[in-house]
């Protein structure tokens, strides 16, 4: 049988309702329980980005929203993560092609930082100059891209896979890729 004590926390908490950020509607996508307002921030809730957008070519994309606002019975959440899956990234990989991978440390035209993680697949297997000039050749370019566009603006152009067709043509000149997609993108607040 529980305590009382354990039955009075739970009596005093109330639910939360938490909000997607405007870039998503601003739908509900679930409830969460504390105490007070104080208690519910700086918490993320990880969902898929198809469950939040009802779009399935989305269903491979996790996003991660934290609390940043509360009011009433209300949560409004902001970007954290925006993350394909390991077994999505994983089945991209074929025998006799080379995996590239890269990491760039940037901020966008508002000045807010972000870590942008990709992943190049290529046709045919490439010696190592070849992965070293198409690697700075990638990181040059989401420094440019990333240069003239809001956090916003960038992961809408994620969503659509506009970023990945505009990195995969610039990267095609070095070597021939199968497929360019985005690892990760972290958000600093």
């Amino acid at each position: 049988m529980a305590s009382q004590k354990a039955q009075d926390k739970w009596k005093s908490k109330k639910w939360f309702n938490v909000y997607a950020p405007k870039l998503f509607g601003e739908a509900i996508i679930g409830e969460v329980p504390a105490a007070d307002d104080k208690k519910v921030l700086g918490r993320v809730i990880n969902v898929s980005l198809s469950w939040i957008t009802k779009n399935p070519q989305h269903s491979f994309m996790n996003v991660g929203l934290r609390i940043n606002n509360a009011d009433g019975n209300a949560a409004h959440t902001e970007i954290d993560v925006l993350a394909n899956s390991y077994s999505y990234l994983h089945s991209l990989t074929r025998r006799y092609s080379t995996a590239i991978y890269t990491r760039s440390a940037l901020k966008d035209r508002d000045g807010k930082g972000l870590v942008i993680k990709m992943l190049a697949i290529t046709r045919d297997r490439i010696g190592e100059r070849k992965q070293s000039v198409l690697r700075l050749e990638l990181i040059r370019f989401v420094k440019e891209y990333l240069a003239s566009m809001s956090t916003e603006e960038l992961v809408k152009s994620v969503m659509d896979g506009k970023f990945q067709a505009d990195g995969r043509n610039v990267i095609n000149k070095i070597a021939v890729v199968n497929k360019l997609e985005v690892n990760k993108i972290e958000f600093s607040s």
